[in-house]
């Protein structure tokens, strides 16, 4: 959501692209966002679900990435209240939740040298954010930074692996229509809540990307998560 897309060249790997999953039904692949406000709670959403493809030439050291969570798997301060209300502002009670999706599309990324394993690598880069098919208003993309530690086979299981952390600060509900302004409703409710729902927030991923073999490719794509 990632959200983070780097790579790094193996001594002698062929220039090919090489694509990197991350499973969203694996567990240990997580998505936070806190909502801190000045004078009133301070809200986490998490969700432990999280589908990411990342497309790299290894060589080149560019390529591009797509990341997405999708909302029911989003719990609030582990509360079913807080978490049926959050679902109702990210939707506007104009869809299904079970159709909504957070993606994050970054079109093309870019290294200035090669990560080397076990190494921290920090990097920046941006993104388009898409809340349950809406951008953000001002059309602007989202500004990442993180690090990324390469994992060769055998480190972290059996496939080549990117442990990725990224975080995206000033992230702003209200540019994607998420919250009861925007939510049939809840119009009553929007000066009482002003002071004590934060609008914007710090969002940070952990993801772990794995190469897996070529066959398994397509069937991991199919795996991830749908726009509604």
């Amino acid at each position: 959501m990632t959200i983070a897309t780097l790579v790094f060249v193996q001594p002698g790997h062929a220039a090919d692209m090489t694509t990197f999953i991350v499973k969203p039904g694996v567990g240990n692949n997580t998505f936070t966002a806190v909502f801190d406000a000045v004078i009133g709670d301070r809200i986490t959403a998490i969700s432990s679900a999280v589908g990411c493809t990342f497309t790299v030439d290894e060589e080149k050291l560019k390529g591009k990435g797509s990341c997405s969570v999708a909302l029911t798997s989003i719990l609030v301060d582990g509360d079913e209240t807080k978490t049926e209300h959050f679902q109702q502002w990210a939707t506007n009670k104009s869809s299904d939740p079970k159709d909504c999706t957070f993606d994050l599309e970054i079109p093309s990324f870019q290294l200035s040298s090669p990560a080397e394993p076990k190494t921290p690598v920090p990097f920046t880069t941006e993104g388009t954010f898409t809340v349950c098919g809406r951008t953000r208003d001002d059309g602007g993309p989202e500004h990442m930074t993180g690090t990324i530690i390469y994992l060769p086979a055998g480190t972290y299981g059996k496939s080549r692996t990117l442990r990725i952390r990224a975080r995206i600060e000033g992230f702003n509900r209200d540019q994607y229509k998420v919250g009861p302004a925007h939510t049939s409703g809840w119009l009553a409710r929007v000066q009482q809540l002003a002071d004590v729902v934060a609008t914007e927030r710090t969002i940070d991923v952990n993801i772990f990307a794995t190469s897996p073999p070529k066959e398994e490719v397509g069937k991991s794509n199919n795996e991830m998560p749908k726009g509604g």
